[in-house]
């Protein structure tokens, strides 16, 4: 496994801090995801989406259905990024962001963090 780079974006004092990784097992995406809920122990959603050559995973962590999984894995898709994961973090900020701000804050955060890196 190997951290490519991360990206942060704040909105209504919710924080979302993106880590994009190259990686060769769902067994490391279990071992990344430890280890972030364990750095990021305050933070209220860790979700993600991988893709790998005979599999793939994605995961809300909580936050309302198909907002966050699911985009970060069709990102993932569209760009044809295989063997990546992207795990946005979130630390809540009092404050509902709704469905549709929540979605692209989402997708904002890891979008930036993978353009920088696949450039």
């Amino acid at each position: 496994m190997k951290l490519l780079n991360q990206s942060m974006y704040e909105i209504k004092k919710s924080k979302f801090i993106a880590y994009y990784y190259e990686i060769e097992s769902s067994d490391e995406v279990k071992s990344i995801l430890t280890d972030l809920k364990k750095e990021h122990s305050k933070a209220k959603h860790l979700p993600y989406a991988y893709l790998l050559n005979n599999t793939a995973g994605k995961s809300d962590d909580g936050e309302p259905s198909n907002t966050c999984g699911l985009p970060l894995f069709n990102l993932l898709e569209r760009k044809k990024l295989t063997n990546r994961l992207i795990v946005v973090v979130r630390y809540f900020g009092g404050t509902k962001l709704g469905a549709g701000n929540l979605l692209r804050s989402y997708l904002n955060t890891a979008n930036e963090c993978i353009t920088k890196t696949e450039q």
